[in-house]
């Protein structure tokens, strides 16, 4: 019935879209939005143009405004994204109910190669605050980055290798002070030409205390009332440093990043998380290489990442590494029999352990992953259809050094089709097949995981995981009211979630009262839901606006439903924009979720989140320079997302003002 009222107010919000463009029907719908380019898609198509493959990309005002201290957070209104919320250091995207190595991390297209699938308490080693751009993208394309992207990819687009030649040096330097958390955020790029030389700079550092909450701790116990979160703070620097060879026949680059981050985890028993990656990439891309052939990229990266879970006197407990080298090819090709695309090969060379730092039990043994992929996405124009369809096939081999060596054969592929039945309206419908092979940690996990209470313990012969998923996708791309809608169905088999058995442990695996009992374990699973968007006058000058509304309903086959689904919700937001001011408004209303585990207890209240903003820009000589002012759960509503873990005892902030100041040049 919850599934039906949503796709009835998907349907009034299309039949209220569809009459309104009449009213402005004479103005072009270029100057209304302009195009945004997809740099994750092959095609680099515009984002308007993704039915085939759903995409959202966050850039300049807008991505300014929703930048928060984690990926997460940043990107938790989106169309069908949620995230793990596991405090202020870390929390994850979530995107249509799939979390953890189902939705894969990128950094300018290439793995951010931390260890965030792993668990909800480990932060995503990206940074959006440096960010030119943040895309979310599912579909075909997402096979030319991994058969596992079975929910999607998050590709953060900093543009570290530069590909172009800038006339004069260009950037922006940005400063921010938050109330909730006393938080203050230093950021900056630059990039500049010397000669045939492009060069990048970089830079953010942010500290934050513990935050502000707005009720207490812990749900509905008055005596845990205590003001701010405790474990709440983060401490994070970040520098990167790129140069790059452009000519007439492409570029040729190499950029180096460090990455420090020390938060809190908002547990009861308040562990830290120390973490460092240092980051090495090359790059480049060859115009019309041969004959027939459009152009030629090459990537190849090296990120050396390790981070430590600390106890309350700052010790280590358990240590994380994991040290990974990637490449990837890709050569787009010129029409041929009608169809454009790219094919390439893809290697990535890992070694990861989870190693405890006091003579304990080892949380997951050493282990040594290698895979090799080659895919294919292809797209043609047959009469009035538009076809798209991506395949990729990849080998992917496990070997711990004690345990069951395991290796993996995965086949995916999707077609799908879009039908413009009349100008500026689109329809398109979409299969695809993807397997995934089981993470090191989800195979070999015998230990303890301290940061989230738990002992895990993996399975050596789990089978792969295997997703089918149709979609229908309905969408509005011209004029100054544009709409969309999608509905989608993913069937998964052999789906591996962790389960808490109820059964507590000690450190070494004995009977004991410390640690919660969690065994990964398979089985078959639904995820079926839908979402609705529509807007008006987007990135024009005046009023603008927006409605949505989003579900997904998670559930195994053999009964019950899956952990940590996200609550139904709808949303508003109206905004004004002309010459040097900017404001807006926007309203975010989720559902209570009771569709609870079996190992789950407690259901997830409703929550509303106002949210504001206010510029003013002036130009001062070279410089635009604009003042800023966020507002960010103007309600001071007690919030707690039902997709995180510390959902009982960790709410988000409360009331928060954001003052800043941003100069461009």
């Amino acid at each position: 019935m919850n599934m039906q009222r949503t796709l009835l107010a998907s349907a009034i919000l299309a039949a209220f879209a569809s009459a309104a463009p009449s009213a402005f029907a004479d103005e072009p719908a270029d100057q209304v939005v302009p195009k945004v380019v997809v740099t994750a898609n092959p095609f680099r198509s515009a984002e308007g143009d993704q039915i085939l493959t759903p995409a959202k990309v966050l850039q300049g005002d807008e991505l300014r405004d929703k930048a928060g201290s984690s990926l997460g957070e940043t990107l938790s209104q989106e169309l069908g994204v949620s995230a793990s919320a596991f405090g202020a250091g870390a929390s994850r995207p979530i995107i249509r109910g799939m979390e953890g190595p189902r939705v894969k991390m990128l950094e300018n297209g290439m793995s951010v190669s931390d260890v965030s699938g792993l668990s909800n308490d480990h932060a995503v080693a990206a940074e959006g605050a440096v960010a030119h751009q943040i895309e979310i993208l599912r579909g075909p394309a997402a096979l030319l980055y991994g058969s596992g992207a079975i929910g999607g990819l998050v590709n953060v687009v900093n543009e570290r290798i530069p590909t172009a030649l800038e006339a004069k040096p260009t950037g922006q330097a940005e400063a921010r002070y938050s109330t909730v958390d006393k938080g203050r955020n230093a950021s900056g790029t630059v990039d500049a030409a010397f000669g045939k030389i492009a060069v990048h700079v970089d830079g953010n550092w942010r500290l934050t205390d513990d935050y502000k909450i707005p009720d207490t701790r812990v749900l509905n116990d008055p005596d845990s009332a205590s003001g701010r979160l405790s474990h709440s703070d983060t401490h994070e620097r970040n520098a990167g440093l790129g140069a790059s060879f452009v000519d007439s026949w492409g570029y040729v680059g190499a950029s180096v990043s460090h990455l420090s981050n020390l938060y809190g985890i908002p547990s009861d028993e308040g562990s830290r998380i120390d973490l460092e990656q240092k980051r090495y990439d090359i790059e480049g891309m060859v115009k019309a290489p041969f004959a027939g052939f459009e152009n030629f990229k090459f990537k190849a990266g090296h990120t050396d990442y390790e981070h430590a879970e600390l106890d309350d006197d700052g010790m280590p407990e358990v240590r994380f590494t994991n040290r990974s080298t990637e490449t990837r090819w890709e050569l787009s090709h010129q029409p041929l029999a009608g169809w454009h695309g790219t094919f390439g090969i893809q290697t990535e060379n890992t070694h990861f352990a989870a190693l405890s730092a006091e003579g304990g039990p080892d949380t997951v043994p050493a282990t040594r992953s290698t895979s090799t992929a080659g895919f294919l996405v292809e797209e043609k124009d047959l009469g009035v259809l538009r076809l798209s369809a991506g395949a990729r096939l990849e080998s992917v081999k496990r070997e711990p050094v004690t345990g069951l060596a395991r290796s993996f054969d995965l086949k995916s592929g999707s077609v799908g089709a879009l039908w413009p039945f009349m100008p500026g309206y689109g329809a398109g419908l979409t299969f695809s097949y993807a397997q995934r092979a089981p993470a090191t940690e989800e195979l070999y996990s015998y230990g303890p995981h301290d940061a989230t209470v738990t002992f895990d313990v993996g399975n050596a012969n789990f089978a792969k995981e295997s997703s089918r998923n149709v979609e229908l996708s309905v969408q509005k791309t011209t004029g100054i009211v544009r709409w969309k809608a999608n509905v989608y169905r993913n069937k998964v088999s052999d789906f591996i979630y962790g389960n808490i058995t109820g059964s507590l442990l000690d450190e070494e695996g004995n009977p004991g009262e410390e640690l919660r009992e969690r065994i990964f374990q398979q089985g078959d699973a639904t995820i079926r839901g839908a979402e609705a968007e529509l807007t008006y006058n987007e990135t024009g000058a005046g009023w603008s606006g927006r409605v949505f509304a989003d579900t997904s309903r998670g559930k195994l086959d053999a009964g019950g439903s899956l952990p940590l689904q996200p609550a139904d919700r709808v949303g508003a937001s109206i905004g004004y924009r002309m010459d040097a001011l900017r404001a807006g408004l926007s309203l975010v209303h989720a559902r209570g979720q009771d569709r609870l585990a079996s190992f789950e207890t407690t259901a997830t209240p409703s929550y509303n989140q106002l949210n504001a903003n206010v510029s003013y820009t002036q130009k001062v000589g070279d410089y635009d320079l604009t003042y800023f002012l966020l507002a960010k759960n103007l309600l001071n509503d007690d919030i707690r997302v039902s997709t995180s873990v510390l959902k009982d005892i960790s709410p988000l902030p409360g009331r928060n003002f954001v003052f800043g100041v941003r100069a461009k040049f």
